[in-house]
């Protein structure tokens, strides 16, 4: 009897909840009216739909958006960040209509419009919004910018990006696998590394100034090795925002000073394994050869450092792996 009066309450319920969804989708298409709700922008609370259908992304929301499976119909491109993209990924963004380029200012509002979004994602740092028209792309659609700051802050933007398209359960599942395989490194390398201390080079020094780059953490090619347990203390000597709040280029002179106290040194390399010049340049200085790090073979390339979405960094998590099967104490 009890199990019975339990099965009619169940069918009760059931067939309320359908008449009560029936009904909500009558009224929903009855008045045309998409839901919608308020988003906590870069750019202040923007009222944007509930489940995007037709999304624009620029900049950095490029590679979030793609690997969350966003309703895209219109991207900017995003050059710097096709090696690390994975297979299934680049056919998507192949495949998508380019309506800005690499730059801000590069933004083609009529393209922009041909492709009737009814979400418009910026990606780019906040001075690079100088050179975007706002007023003309909120006359197409709701715009959102949510923006870089550190390099390490691609966790943050990535999600709130993916938020901001309906996509956060995309998001979460390429989170969950990323930090289940850090983890695993941190087990694996744990004890290697506990006390040690590491300096990064850099990529992006100038080598017709004849300057190196000097990563601290939360940089580019240091965030990531971090999840791991690797430590990279010390900071800049001026923080000039973004980027420069992490990362300086001093002179070549600089070099002992810059590393002298390192344990160990990571230097970024292409996706392909190749040395830029500006790494290059440092590897064959004298300095660089009389540092402690050096002179006991504990230097470590990094693949995949420009990865800005959990599934990129992932490929990182992989090139640091292969990198510290060596890896000793000193």
């Amino acid at each position: 009897m009890l199990v019975r009066r339990s099965l009619r309450l169940v069918g009760a319920l059931a067939l309320a909840t359908v008449v009560a969804a029936g009904c909500a989708s009558t009224d929903a298409a009855d008045t045309g009216e998409v839901p919608t709700r308020v988003f906590a922008a870069d750019n202040g609370d923007v009222t944007i739909p509930v489940d995007p259908q037709r999304v624009v992304a620029t900049g950095y929301a490029v590679p979030a958006l793609i690997e969350a499976d966003a309703n895209l119909v219109g991207i900017s491109t995003w050059e710097r960040g096709l090696a690390v993209m994975t297979p299934e990924d680049r056919a998507t963004y192949d495949g998508l209509e380019k309506v800005a380029g690499a730059m801000a200012i590069d933004t083609n509002y009529e393209a922009v419009a041909t492709v009737d979004p009814d979400l418009i994602v910026i990606g780019v740092p906040q001075p690079a919004l100088v050179d975007i028209d706002m007023a003309r792309l909120e006359s197409i659609a709701p715009v959102v910018v949510i923006g870089p700051t550190v390099p390490a802050a691609w966790r943050e933007l990535s999600r709130r990006q993916s938020d901001a398209a309906g996509r956060l359960d995309d998001f979460e599942a390429s989170r969950a696998a990323y930090e289940d395989k850090a983890a695993g490194l941190r087990e694996k390398y744990g004890d290697t590394l506990a006390g040690m201390k590491f300096g990064h080079l850099g990529a992006y020094g100038d080598t017709s100034t004849g300057t190196f780059q000097r990563e601290f953490a939360d940089s580019w090619g240091t965030n990531i090795a971090q999840d791991v347990g690797v430590e990279y203390p010390g900071e800049v000597q001026r923080k000039e925002g973004g980027s420069k709040d992490v990362a300086e280029t001093p002179s070549l002179e600089m070099i002992p000073e810059s590393f002298a106290e390192a344990d160990a040194i990571t230097y970024t390399v292409e996706p392909t394994g190749a040395i830029r010049p500006a790494v290059q340049q440092v590897l064959d200085s004298p300095l660089w050869q009389q540092l402690p790090a050096v002179q006991a073979g504990r230097v470590y390339p990094i693949q995949y450092s420009e990865a800005a979405t959990y599934a990129s960094a992932q490929r990182t998590l992989d090139s640091i792996d292969a990198s510290f099967e060596g890896l000793t104490r000193p």
